[in-house]
């Protein structure tokens, strides 16, 4: 697989880098020995800054170029799933219960990697920040180093990040302009009515009757409210009610998420799920009580450096194993907060076809690393090109 030499040939310590991560799996913000691994690793390369405790377990190391210049950001994710892993590798996890689900330790490893490389070569002019993000999978880690301003802080330029495919064949990289990845809100409505026994339903208030019918009516507002052209999805994932089939509960949970790339329909859903639950309620005598959370907004492409970004990746990869117009994802994001504050892309890099992420067989493919640090790499010296002969 297509790599630079120097890295090529410390291919076996990033595996090495890698496993150890992977049997070591934390959660959220709490990724204490993830961030002393990484820092260690730093340390020994000589990384001219590091800068910890940002977002609690978050940190930024700079590398200088050879010349006076701006710095270019390259993100990476470290934290792991709530997931019991069933992959059966030697190098499993050793912690209960979480696991390395989504490669993210493949991310910390490949951002590492372009570390040791740049910190060694320095064919660049300006500074690099390589930016460790806790908590990607939920709590907006992202969103949280760029409100602590590490953007301002370490006066980033531009910004840039890539996350496995296990959709993609080996070695393939994907992009595009615009839209890459969805935004996403997650809603829970709580519906009470009057509890009783199942034989005597005219002495209840039923929650469930009501729940059905909310239900229903949700699955319309995209069909029947929003612009069949733009994309929205609302899914009803969870509903909770009852204890024994002879009793009318006094109350049903229900709760989803809404996924589109235009916060428009964000709010139009926001809106029509009030509605329905407000009309519900009138009619059937229950309340339904809406709360609504907006998570990670869209993730959006910078047009010209996602362009510059595959050009990149085309001198890797050739012509044949660069897609530049991706097709963008559903699933969302935390780095679309980066995006939101400064220029840049996110990339897909294929690690072969197998078990998606978030599913407990699937594991980071060692092979892609040294092509994901080359990346990495690249892109800061074709981004920050030295001007002296």
């Amino acid at each position: 697989m297509p790599a630079l030499n120097r890295i090529a040939d410390f291919a076996e310590t990033l595996t090495e880098w890698r496993r150890h991560l992977h049997q070591n799996p934390e959660l959220g913000f709490d990724c204490h020995n993830t961030a002393a691994f990484v820092v260690a690793r730093l340390k020994e390369m000589g990384v001219d800054e590091i800068h910890e405790g940002i977002a609690t377990t978050g940190l930024v190391a700079l590398i200088n170029g050879q010349e006076d210049g701006p710095t270019i950001g390259l993100r990476a994710d470290m934290d792991a799933l709530p997931i019991v892993e069933q992959t059966g590798v030697e190098y499993a996890s050793q912690v209960a219960d979480k696991m390395h689900a989504c490669g993210h330790d493949g991310h910390t490893t490949m951002l590492l990697g372009a570390a040791k490389y740049l910190a060694e070569t320095r064919n660049f002019k300006g500074r690099v920040a390589l930016i460790f993000q806790p908590a990607e999978e939920g709590g907006g880690g992202g969103n949280v180093m760029v409100q602590e301003g590490i953007m301002d802080r370490f006066d980033i330029s531009e910004v840039y990040a890539m996350h496995n495919s296990p959709e993609l064949e080996a070695g393939r990289i994907e992009t595009t302009p615009g839209p890459m990845m969805a935004g996403v809100a997650e809603f829970k409505i709580t519906i009470t009515g009057k509890g009783g026994h199942a034989a005597w339903p005219h002495g209840c208030i039923d929650p469930v009757a009501a729940a059905m019918q909310i239900g229903t009516a949700i699955n319309t507002i995209v069909s029947r409210n929003a612009d069949p052209i733009e994309n929205l999805v609302i899914s009803l994932t969870m509903i909770e009610a009852g204890t024994a089939t002879n009793i009318i509960p006094e109350a049903v949970t229900m709760q989803g998420t809404v996924r589109h790339f235009n916060p428009a329909l964000q709010d139009l859903a926001e809106q029509r799920i009030q509605a329905i639950c407000d009309g519900t309620s009138t009619a059937m005598g229950v309340t339904a009580e809406l709360h609504f959370q907006r998570e990670y907004p869209p993730t959006i492409n910078n047009a010209e450096k996602a362009s510059f970004a595959a050009d990149v990746a085309e001198e890797l990869v050739g012509t044949d194993m660069i897609s530049r117009e991706a097709v963008p994802s559903m699933g969302a994001e935390d780095f679309s907060y980066m995006l939101n504050v400064r220029p840049g892309a996110y990339l897909n890099i294929g690690q072969g076809v197998g078990p998606l992420c978030h599913h407990p067989k699937f594991n980071f493919n060692d092979e892609v690393a040294p092509l994901g640090a080359s990346l990495f790499a690249r892109l800061v010296e074709r981004a920050l090109p030295l001007t002296k002969g």
